[in-house]
């Protein structure tokens, strides 16, 4: 992420979730991913199998909208992640997964504990039929199939559903004062984690002097322990790697 975004999440310890109907990918999670059109056949065509097919697909709609999600991923070094998300002059922060969903189980609150799967990409020759795959039904395929254009980002969800401050009556955000009415898909959910759930840092290979050492200083305060890393170029390869940076 870019240097205020990491700032951020290193002072305030937290994780961002977001609605999954918010994402730039246009085919994420998108219900048209599955195949209505077979419904079974009923005794007196009841109910109708025309009913049965939209019932399918707003079933997975109404799903999508209280679905939350915070997106991670596997990897550290990509070049083109380092591209678009920071310009290189950002970082990466690396989690320890058992101990952020420790966290979030103790933390967060919603109609589902929050639970990690790893996206599977794919070029889409078939889709699903909604009615055949029923263990697709509640989302595990909805939420996690994206294009095989994505797959260099190895990503990781943490899922939600319904998280309880959707409907609490939470003080709204400020930037969401005047808006009548609110769309709560558009709140963004930031649950704190603990301390130890940061294990790593690395600093992006163009980021300034002055911002690593901010960023060590935060990041240290957090957990003495965690490690940290500047990202340098290997020119014999094309690729990115990391050296340990001596505090």
């Amino acid at each position: 992420m870019d240097f205020d975004g990491g700032l951020k999440m290193l002072k305030y310890r937290n994780l961002q979730f977001a609605n999954a109907t918010k994402f730039n990918d246009p085919f994420d999670c998108h219900p048209a991913l599955f195949d209505y059109s077979n419904p079974p056949v009923n005794e007196r065509n009841w109910p109708p199998a025309d009913f049965l097919s939209m019932k399918g697909n707003n079933d997975m709609t109404n799903f999508r909208n209280s679905t939350w999600i915070c997106c991670l991923s596997r990897t550290y070094d990509s070049l083109l992640m380092w591209a678009y998300y920071t310009g290189h002059k950002g970082m990466c922060i690396g989690l320890d997964e058992e101990s952020v969903l420790d966290s979030l189980h103790y933390k967060f609150i919603g109609s589902t504990r929050p639970h990690a799967e790893e996206v599977e990409y794919e070029d889409i020759q078939q889709k699903p039929d909604y009615f055949i795959n029923k263990k697709h039904t509640f989302g595990v395929n909805l939420l996690t199939r994206k294009s095989k254009e994505w797959s260099h980002e190895q990503e990781v969800r943490l899922i939600t559903q319904e998280p309880m401050w959707v409907h609490s009556g939470q003080a709204v955000p400020k930037e969401l004062e005047k808006k009548e009415p609110i769309d709560w898909k558009e709140i963004r959910h930031y649950p704190a984690i603990r301390r130890k759930c940061f294990k790593a840092l690395y600093l992006g290979v163009k980021m300034s002097q002055e911002n690593k050492n901010k960023i060590i200083e935060v990041a240290k305060s957090i957990n003495n322990d965690i490690e940290i890393y500047q990202m340098t170029l290997d020119t014999d390869a094309f690729k990115l790697k990391e050296e340990p940076v001596r505090i």
